[in-house]
């Protein structure tokens, strides 16, 4: 990988990882509905007004559908069965489901000829997925009904990333980051919107609500899916979406540093294999390069 896409991995994984914290209140402040459609709106505009203050050339030539169907799964599907499950399971779980994504990736993209899989890819994803069982271990709250629920949505979440993600590469690869982002989280919102009704905000919003709604929306979703659908175009989905296992290490971080959960020598231990797992389907490993993209 090129040095500017690594820092850009490693931007989404922070940003991405942090984003758990002001998630969890948007969602409170605003519904999990609510807090799906707004960010997509926000995101969105902010993308489009930039884009016009900056007088970019934005290309919308693929035609609607693409955007839609991106938006419908990158988009909605992903935030929705994301903001529905994390209060329910809590961030460590929410982050195990998080860090699968790659894995549906890696099938999607096999399946539609978009991408190999190779020796080295699969044993990566492996490893990966062996360092979240080790970082955050079984659950610690009861398996009840809102547990199963919400396992449920963030498996809808996850599958939703990936095949949109597969979807982009394969059918959006001559639209811009800017022109994806743009037309996938408008779509997204518009098809969300009326679900508000369903479930409305629950209450009246204080004004900081409305700050940490904006930050969620501009920082930690339109600047995130720009700098993620060019590593989309770059390095493929699978290993863009791989950074996923990366956010998992933040968000258990966030999570035992900022709201007391704690983290154990296992948990630390799985950190390092997950780390493991990035590096070799990513082609980091000095010697693994050259037979990871044969």
């Amino acid at each position: 990988m090129h040095p500017r896409d690594i820092i850009g991995y490693l931007f989404l994984a922070l940003a991405w990882g942090l984003s758990f914290l002001l998630l969890l209140k948007v969602v409170h402040a605003f519904g999990w509905m609510g807090a799906v459609t707004f960010r997509c709106f926000i995101a969105g505009l902010l993308l489009l007004i930039a884009a016009k203050l900056t007088r970019r050339r934005l290309d919308f030539s693929a035609g609607l559908w693409p955007f839609v169907v991106v938006g419908a799964t990158t988009v909605a599907g992903q935030l929705i069965g994301l903001s529905y499950s994390t209060p329910l399971i809590g961030t460590a779980m929410a982050a195990i489901f998080v860090a699968t994504i790659p894995l549906f990736s890696m099938i999607i993209g096999q399946v539609w000829g978009i991408e190999r899989i190779t020796p080295i890819r699969v044993a990566g994803l492996l490893i990966g997925t062996l360092g979240i069982v080790m970082l955050v271990g079984f659950p610690a709250v009861p398996i009840d009904r809102s547990f199963v629920l919400g396992c449920a949505g963030m498996l809808f979440s996850t599958f939703s990333a990936a095949f949109g993600s597969n979807y982009a590469s394969r059918h959006l690869r001559s639209s811009g980051a800017w022109e994806q982002t743009i037309g996938a989280f408008l779509s997204g919102g518009l098809m969300t919107l009326p679900l508000v009704l369903l479930v409305p905000v629950p209450g009246a919003p204080q004004p900081i609500d409305y700050v940490y709604l904006v930050a969620l929306a501009g920082l930690m979703s339109s600047l995130t899916y720009v700098v993620y659908f060019g590593l989309v175009a770059r390095i493929g989905p699978t290993r863009a979406i791989s950074v996923e296992f990366a956010v998992t290490i933040v968000a258990v971080l966030v999570g035992g540093l900022v709201l007391d959960e704690p983290l154990t020598a296992m948990q630390l231990a799985g950190a390092v294999v997950i780390m493991a797992g990035c590096a070799l389907v990513l082609g980091l490993v000095p010697g693994a390069r050259r037979r990871a993209t044969s």
